[in-house]
């Protein structure tokens, strides 16, 4: 490519792009919007989102586990 010509990314006026709710029906705009808050907290507050999200599973697996090592070890027969 020269020097002279743009890259085509750069051809592109991206200053006054919107988002999805110039597609979305209007009956919908509700969830579109409760949807929207979430994608706003999450950009907000990234790295606390992930962060809790990651302790929560690993508290779940972890109980999920002694749950599993109890009933193994001292849940008792099962008769059928």
């Amino acid at each position: 490519m020269s020097p002279q010509q743009e890259a085509p990314e750069d051809q592109v006026d991206t200053s006054d792009v919107g988002g999805l709710e110039e597609v979305v029906p209007e009956p919908l705009m509700p969830v579109w919007k409760r949807i929207q808050l979430i994608q706003d907290f999450r950009e907000a507050h990234s790295d606390t989102y992930v962060r809790v999200l990651e302790v929560l599973t690993a508290i779940a697996l972890a109980v999920g586990y002694v749950w599993w090592v109890y009933l193994y070890f001292l849940g008792g027969g099962v008769a059928l």
